[in-house]
């Protein structure tokens, strides 16, 4: 008995040294390195979900009421997150010259559009939100009392980088 716990303990140790995670690697600044945010097709729902409700917690925090997706949106605001990626800017035109008011019609939306936010960046749904919440112009965007409608959408580079639209209409 006194001969298997001997042996047992030292495997056990020498497992528990391989399960301990790396630690993290260093940057120049000695900060951790950023770990690319990869958003794979099973998760579209959880993140546009996530931006919904983070979207809607500002609005009730306002005193306004809360949006719900619109398909009709949500594909406008696909359509121009990819569109961003192969121009390789964000900008509200398309690369054919498309205003977000072109992009809605086109995808067949009956209300009327409210506002557009972009964004190009590495980071999350919710610290991209917590980006557009700290600006004036892309806050009020968010907390338009006159807004029904929330369309979420992104596009992924290999390399990782986000591009995000965010459509509200009536």
């Amino acid at each position: 008995m006194i001969r298997r716990f001997a042996v047992l303990v030292p495997a056990l140790l020498v497992l528990t040294a391989c399960a301990t995670p790396a630690p993290p690697q260093l940057g120049a600044d000695g900060r951790p390195l950023p770990q690319i945010y990869r958003i794979s097709e099973a998760d579209t729902a959880a993140v546009q979900f996530r931006m919904l409700d983070g979207v809607n917690a500002l609005r009730q925090a306002r005193g306004v009421a809360p949006l719900s997706f619109s398909a009709e949106l949500n594909a406008a605001a696909a359509t121009h997150s990819r569109d961003m990626a192969v121009q390789n800017r964000p900008w509200h035109f398309g690369s054919d010259g498309s205003s977000p008011i072109d992009r809605v019609r086109r995808v067949g939306y009956r209300g009327t559009l409210l506002g557009e936010n972009i964004s190009e960046t590495f980071e999350t749904e919710l610290e991209t939100l917590a980006a557009w919440s700290a600006e004036k112009r892309t806050r009020d965007v968010l907390i338009d009392p006159q807004a029904r409608q929330i369309g979420v959408a992104w596009f992924q580079e290999p390399n990782g980088k986000l591009w995000w639209t965010l459509i509200t209409g009536t």
